[in-house]
């Protein structure tokens, strides 16, 4: 399990496409202290395990279901990548509970610094956006964050920038931005998304209920 607290970037070193899988090789740094083959890794928000370790080069094989499910089908060799290693038993949980299992992808359609902080909208499918409540945690490309109505904000931001159904905001830190992808990221790019758990299962149970009436 992760918590959304991303610790830096990775670099892509290479990209490997083989029968119904990908292979990456990603340079961690330091951002992955003790790397043990089998041990998992959260890539930009995917929860992938190490099969080969070669110094600060971490390889990773991603099924043909992540790549139609996430950003990595798009993914470019030296490109930036955001790096979290699991929650281990005494680490301060600072984020929220996230498991590394994308749910789709959000489209960004508007980024803006205000002050000395950054709005950013996204939009994403009408089954993602049910799931994501103002105010509620999101994963974004693996950052822990919290989604904002854009309605909220009428005096700063312009609705026309949503012209889709389901959009959301979020704010973000100078921190943030330099740690992570969303510091680079603009108009127009994908971002990987993970709902909240709790409102996963919220959403199942409801569904559920509506059945058996």
């Amino acid at each position: 399990m992760f918590t959304g607290i991303v610790k830096g970037l990775g670099t892509i070193v290479s990209i490997e496409d083989r029968e119904a899988f990908r292979v990456l090789k990603i340079d961690v740094g330091n951002l992955v202290p003790e790397p043990k083959i089998g041990s998992s890794v959260s890539i930009s928000g995917v929860c992938l395990t190490i099969t080969e370790i070669d110094g600060s080069v971490l390889t990773f094989e991603v099924m043909k279901e992540t790549l139609l499910l996430t950003t990595f089908e798009h993914l470019r060799g030296g490109e930036k990548v955001g790096i979290e290693t699991p929650l281990r038993l005494g680490d301060e949980f600072g984020g929220h509970m996230v498991q590394g299992h994308v749910d789709g992808v959000a489209e960004i359609i508007d980024k803006e610094q205000v002050g000395e902080n950054t709005r950013v909208r996204f939009w994403v499918t009408e089954d993602l956006g049910r799931q994501i409540l103002h105010k509620g945690s999101v994963t974004v490309d693996g950052v822990s964050l919290t989604a904002c109505d854009p309605v909220a904000y009428p005096k700063q931001v312009e609705l026309q920038t949503c012209p889709k159904t389901y959009c959301f905001d979020v704010w973000l830190l100078p921190l943030t931005l330099e740690r992570t992808t969303l510091g680079f990221k603009g108009v127009g790019e994908k971002v990987n998304i993970e709902v909240d758990y709790m409102i996963k299962i919220m959403s199942s149970k409801m569904e559920d209920l509506k059945g058996r009436t």
